[in-house]
């Protein structure tokens, strides 16, 4: 079986400070993978260059067995991206800057508004479609993010911190549609929360330092805290949990 994301020893280099450090794994269709790790760990970077947004300073990215440098336009359609900042055009109205996105991926007709208000339903945005995006709270900013991210169905979702700003109900519903959708795509999400990491996850990869400390389950990870470095990783997150 084909991997649907594959990472060889990938690096990114911002002039002294090395962000992603010889990072490698695989990924397979129906894994719901949390990048779990403090801030400033890399994983907002690892995410860019898997979308093609950011270019490694070496190593290689495959999406569905093609390469991202030779089949940039190819590999990017199969994945919906929620990047950090989600940046949106603030002077549009949510309708309308959803719409213009649909078209950009090719939606028209009556197939682009059968497929928006699904959307509009599934990131329960429908209540604010007419509003200004600059007039939007943080929640509602990243819930329309997401929906961008999900406009084409794509084979693979990124969602870096898909939670961040949301109140508690707002959390579960979109934690909810994670889960969901996972049994049907590859969806990586980045998370510092452990509690978000465990419950959605089927698989979490520790990242410090830009470096992978540990790749499994969360009762595999815990069996391999009497390494001291992986120790340091998770009083990091402990500690930003408690703050």
């Amino acid at each position: 079986m084909v991997a649907t994301i594959e990472v060889k020893n990938l690096n990114k280099n911002f002039d002294d400070l090395q962000a992603v450090r010889n990072i490698s794994f695989s990924t397979q269709k129906g894994e719901i993978i949390a990048l779990l790790g403090p801030n400033g760990a890399g994983k907002s970077t690892l995410m860019n260059m898997i979308t093609g947004y950011l270019a490694p300073s070496s190593g290689e990215i495959c999406v569905l067995g093609k390469n991202i440098r030779e089949y940039p336009l190819e590999t990017k359609s199969n994945i919906g991206f929620l990047s950090e900042g989600s940046p949106l055009y603030a002077d549009m109205t949510v309708r309308a800057f959803l719409n213009y996105m649909a078209e950009l991926r090719g939606f028209s007709g009556k197939k682009k508004q059968e497929r928006l208000n699904k959307v509009y339903k599934t990131a329960n945005i429908e209540n604010v479609l007419s509003q200004r995006i600059e007039t939007l709270s943080k929640g509602y900013l990243r819930r329309v993010g997401f929906a961008q991210s999900i406009i084409s169905d794509p084979k693979i979702l990124l969602l870096d911190e898909p939670t961040d700003g949301l109140d508690p109900n707002q959390k579960e519903h979109i934690r909810s549609l994670i889960k969901q959708m996972g049994k049907n795509k590859t969806i990586i999400i980045s998370t510092h929360l452990l509690d978000e990491a465990e419950n959605i996850s089927t698989r979490i990869i520790l990242i410090d330092k830009g470096q992978i400390m540990a790749d499994g389950s969360m009762p595999e990870i815990l069996k391999q805290t009497h390494s001291r470095n992986l120790e340091n990783a998770f009083k990091k997150l402990t500690s930003l949990e408690n703050n």
